[in-house]
């Protein structure tokens, strides 16, 4: 996962964008409408502003939220809706919260803090969000699996009774002689009569 993470960020590096320290990467996969909590180690020991920052098309990181200290209250940068995100913090972590994710909040949140207008990268997580499209598919192969199978067991079925059939329709003929005789009191002697026993 260091090396998925690191790609997006040496691009970002690459361009003078950001500065990257040493990362801690994770992965984290919610369903959406979850609500989903990302965790950043307090790195700082002196009350400083700490940001989380969202990789955007691989190419621009946006901030979405700062903190200055876990006694004062987040702020937000701008285009953010403050009600589906939140903010807070104790003296070793801060606690980044997104309520109600859906499928556009994947992709990579960055904490860390700015450096002469560049950001600086102290942790990363990756959040996956899979599509409901994924749910419903799978939901759909689970559908068409059991639909093959009663299938299955309908053709087999109708195969084992088609043989059960013919054994005792073949018994029948095999059980019955046919004899061929002339009738003797009639007039017509080309005419041959037949009975079964």
């Amino acid at each position: 996962m260091k090396n998925f993470t690191l790609i997006p960020a040496l691009f970002l590096c690459s361009f003078g964008w950001i500065f990257l320290s040493v990362t801690e990467s994770r992965m984290v996969e919610v369903q959406p409408g979850e609500d989903v909590t990302l965790l950043c180690s307090n790195f700082s020991s002196s009350p400083s502003q700490i940001i989380w920052f969202r990789l955007v098309s691989r190419t621009y990181p946006r901030c979405i939220s700062s903190i200055f200290s876990s006694t004062q209250p987040a702020s937000f940068c701008s285009g953010v809706e403050p009600d589906r995100f939140g903010l807070t913090s104790n003296s070793s972590t801060l606690f980044f919260k997104i309520r109600r994710v859906d499928y556009s909040d994947s992709g990579f949140y960055f904490c860390g803090f700015y450096y002469k207008t560049h950001p600086v990268i102290v942790n990363s997580t990756y959040l996956k969000v899979p599509e409901e499209s994924d749910r419903t598919a799978h939901l759909m192969s689970f559908i068409l699996a059991g639909l093959t199978v009663l299938l299955l067991m309908v053709i087999v079925g109708l195969i084992v009774q088609n043989r059960r059939l013919n054994r005792i329709l073949t018994d029948d003929l095999n059980y019955t002689t046919v004899t061929f005789r002339t009738e003797m009191n009639r007039r017509e002697p080309e005419v041959i009569y037949s009975a079964t026993r």
